[in-house]
């Protein structure tokens, strides 16, 4: 004979799982509706994609210890800074390619940021060529003399880069002299790795010091 009171404890219990029951399968009921009314309104048209446009790029070749001009189709956006982000990507992305001229792990993901600023005092002028116009100042730029851009590199682009004085070099500068072909009012370069400022790219080639564009067109460099 089971006790009364223990009836009455089995009976309670018994009624409290089943409001239980009830109040978890209603809540259930609740997100489900939730849900469903949050991908309704989710928008359902495809991102904005940046018009396709030519950059020049100055691929690094080092078998001839050389820069040579190769004309790819990108989409690049307005903004002067991604702009430049999009074509070093680019840039890097083919060094990171199996075939590379001038094979450098890390592809575009390594350029983190490009800012670019007034240049520093002492700049010299953009050459521009006469039988191209000088572009336009982008929407909200309001500078249109030289300029700097600073260039925000990722340690692991760094800590991953081959070591050696020309391989380097050319790395450096074959991204100021893709710069300047895309962006003519950029007269000068400097490079950060991680936000800060980092003695050398993997030993050799000097990062504390400003670029001038004109470094990047020795000699040795192939004209198109």
């Amino acid at each position: 004979m089971i006790p009364r009171h223990q009836k009455i404890i089995f009976a309670v219990l018994l009624l409290a799982s089943l409001a239980m029951s009830i109040v978890l399968w209603r809540l259930r009921e609740r997100a489900h509706q939730r849900l469903i009314a949050g991908q309704d309104l989710s928008p359902t048209q495809a991102p904005e994609v940046a018009p396709a446009e030519q950059a020049t790029l100055l691929v690094a070749n080092d078998a001839f210890n050389s820069l040579l001009p190769q004309v790819h189709s990108l989409p690049l956006p307005k903004d002067p800074g991604a702009r430049a982000r999009a074509i070093l990507g680019k840039l890097l992305d083919l060094y990171a390619a199996s075939n590379a001229t001038h094979p450098v792990p890390g592809g575009g993901a390594s350029i983190a940021q490009v800012f670019l600023l007034p240049a520093l005092p002492g700049a010299p002028a953009p050459e521009v060529p006469h039988t191209q116009p000088s572009p336009a100042p982008a929407k909200g730029q309001a500078q249109a003399g030289p300029q700097l851009a600073v260039i925000n590199l990722t340690g692991a682009f760094a800590a991953s880069h081959p070591s050696g004085l020309e391989t380097e070099n050319l790395t450096v500068l074959s991204i100021c002299g893709t710069l300047h072909a895309n962006l003519p009012r950029v007269t000068q370069v400097r490079f950060l790795v991680d936000g800060q400022q980092h003695a050398t790219l993997a030993g050799h080639a000097d990062l504390t010091r400003t670029y001038l564009v004109a470094d990047a067109a020795p000699a040795e460099v192939a004209q198109p």
